[in-house]
This record gives C-alpha cells, structure tokens and sequence, in this order.
C-alpha cells in the first residue's frame, strides 16, 4: 500500500469498523465516476435502497414472510458456491437481491423490489450479500439493516457469517479485480469489509436475530460440515449426500444451469468468469503467490487476521465439530497467521486501548463535522 500516512489512515478506520462507530452511518460516499455516479451519503444510500425494498414487501403481513437465512461476508469467500449447494437442495437461493438495488443506486437507477415467494411454496429461502470490493458503500452496507428496516420480521432472518483464510481471500480479489481497481484500494476495501463483520453481527445481536458462522475451510470435509451447518439451521431434513457431491452441469454457476436466482444489476459490474464451475461442492486448493510479506503484515496490523481466527472458532462451535474437525479449522486459521505472529504489536493495556479509541473516535467526528470525504 501507500506510505505509512495511508496505511495509519486505513488502521484508523478499519478499528472505527471493528467498534462500530455511530459516525460511519453518515460517511460520506465519493464517487468514482464509474461504479458510483452519485454523491450522496451512507444514510442517504440506506434510506433509498430501503424503500426499494419495502415496495416489494409492502402488503405482506409477519405470515407472508418466508424464513430468510441471510449469508454475509468479504467477498470472495465461497458464497457462490454455498448458495448454488442450497439451491441444488431445493431452497429458492438469491445472488445479491440487497446489493444489486445498491448497485443501481449508486449508479443512478432504482433498482428492482425483491418479490419473495409465498411461504406455501418456500418456507425458507437463501441469499447471499458480500461485502466489496469496487466502493466503500459496499464495504459499510448492513443487509440485515436494509431487510428490517424495510419490513421484514427479525424472527424471520437467520444470518450466516461467512469468512476465508485472509490471504486466500485477498489473493482472490488481487486476481478477480487488480485489473479493475488500483491496488491501494483493493486493499482498503479489502480490510474494511472484513472489518464490517463487527457491525453485521452487532447488528443481529442488538435485533434477536440468531447467527451462524461457516468458515470456507470447513469444506475440506464438504459432506460432513454441509450435513452439520443444515443440521443447524433446522434443514437436516432437506441435507442429502448428492446436493453436494453431484452437481453435473449445475455447478455451472456463470450459467443458467446453475440453481442460483440472479438479480438484474448495472452492465458496469459484470465480470466475465468471476465464478468457477465445478460437478461438487468442495474445497479449492488455490495458490496465494501474489500476497506479499508487506500485504500480511497489514493483515496482521488491521486485525483481520484475528477476526478470521474468531470465524474459525465459531465456525467450530456453531457446526459442533469433533475435535478433529475443531483443530482442521483452528490448524488452517493458525497456518494461515504463522507468518505475522512474530510481527503483531503487543497487545494493549485496557486502558491504553480505550484511550486509543476514544482519540480515534474524536478525530473521526471532527473529520465528518469538517466535511471531509472519504473515497469511494
């Protein structure tokens, strides 16, 4: 990344994530002429894509809502697949429904209500909506905010936390994206959206809405970890062996045979091959060559290593593993760290932490009552 001035900055904000600071709500989102057209404000940006949504609830009474089981993480993470693993299960399973009205916000459009099927017909369904990596608006968003606020019962919501070992994930992005987007903004997007697990979450938490964690590496056991995370979800009844060793040509999931619904979004973020195919659901060994010492060091630095190594922990409560899947989990989480462990800054006294914060936390509010922006 840039000089150390940029990297302090992005430190700064990604700890003003992880504590959920009120100030973000009314963050200032800056266009960048491409993937945002507009200026306009986080708040702002919520209020709209709300509305969006609630015309596609209107009407519905609390019945009319089917269960939604709503998976959130960076991107980048495995979630395609997941997704298409509950499609191929039987459940309605919907690729971004919040993110795309975003999207087209954004850029200047509306975007399309989701129309949710009757509980009759779908009892439970699944949707997926990442974070990143193009804007800060897609770092900071809360879809579980967008779906309350717009109508949908908390006790009908479910959210999973999805994670990746950070420097497989970020490895992804530098592959999917560096062609699109800098580096230097890759990156702090990178950081901040792993970061906005601590709002996410937060945001469950404080509206009852119950939370289950499910790492991508707990796939290298695809059959035993997909039958504990149904099992936990209450959908043991709707697991079965060939949903995820059997896919065929389903597991096209740039295609139309793939059992992912898609919603219409801005040409602008089309990706050609952006997800891989494949005839099973299962972990992919992929090379993470092109994550230098200095990106873990900033890894390490911002806490995202650690968040990962939470998501491995909960992972492995949540799907009640044995104690051989409890340590696969917690050996990858801990292999993927070694390299920084000798590099991370000793931990803060309590106290020297909250003063930390709080001069954090004051710079911050005069930042916004300044009126300065931050880059989209």
């Amino acid at each position: 990344m840039g000089g150390a001035t940029q990297v302090d900055a992005l430190l700064q904000m990604a700890e003003l994530v992880r504590h959920e600071h009120p100030s973000l709500a009314t963050a200032w989102l800056e266009p960048d002429g491409k993937y945002q057209t507009r200026n306009l404000t986080l708040d702002a940006l919520t209020a709209e894509v709300t509305a969006t949504l609630a015309g596609g609830f209107k009407g519905l009474n609390r019945d009319d809502f089917p269960t939604l089981f709503s998976a959130w993480g960076k991107a980048r993470v495995g979630s395609t697949a997941l997704i298409n693993l509950f499609g191929i299960a039987g459940l309605p399973a919907y690729f971004q429904p919040v993110k795309a009205i975003l999207r087209h916000r954004l850029t200047g459009g509306a975007g399309d209500p989701w129309i949710l099927p009757p509980p009759a017909e779908a009892p439970y369904i699944l949707s997926k909506d990442v974070a990143g990596p193009y804007l800060l608006a897609e770092c900071l968003y809360i879809p579980l905010q967008l779906l309350v606020e717009a109508g949908y019962p908390p006790d009908k919501l479910h959210l999973i936390v999805l994670d990746r070992d950070p420097a497989h994930s970020l490895a992804s992005w530098l592959a999917k994206w560096s062609d699109r987007l800098p580096e230097e903004r890759l990156l702090r997007n990178y950081v901040l959206a792993a970061s906005n697990v601590a709002r996410v979450t937060g945001y469950a938490r404080r509206n009852g809405i119950p939370v289950t964690h499910y790492v991508y590496e707990a796939s290298r056991d695809a059959v035993g970890s997909v039958r504990a995370l149904f099992r936990r979800l209450g959908l043991a009844d709707r697991f079965t062996e060939q949903a995820v060793t059997d896919w065929a040509d389903k597991g096209q999931l740039d295609s139309d045979n793939s059992r992912i619904i898609h919603p219409r979004e801005p040409a602008v973020y089309f990706v050609p091959g952006l997800h891989a195919s494949d005839t099973a659901y299962r972990y992919r060994e992929r090379p993470a060559a092109a994550v230098t010492e200095a990106h873990l060091e900033l890894l390490a630095r911002s806490g995202v290593q650690e968040l990962y190594r939470a998501s491995a922990r909960a992972c492995a409560a949540d799907l009640g593993l044995d104690a051989a899947g409890a340590a696969m989990l917690l050996g990858a989480a801990s292999g993927a760290t070694r390299r920084d462990a000798t590099r991370r800054a000793p931990e803060p006294k309590p106290n020297d932490r909250a003063d930390s914060v709080s001069r954090r936390e004051r710079a911050a509010d005069k930042r916004h009552s300044d009126g300065v922006a931050v880059e989209g």
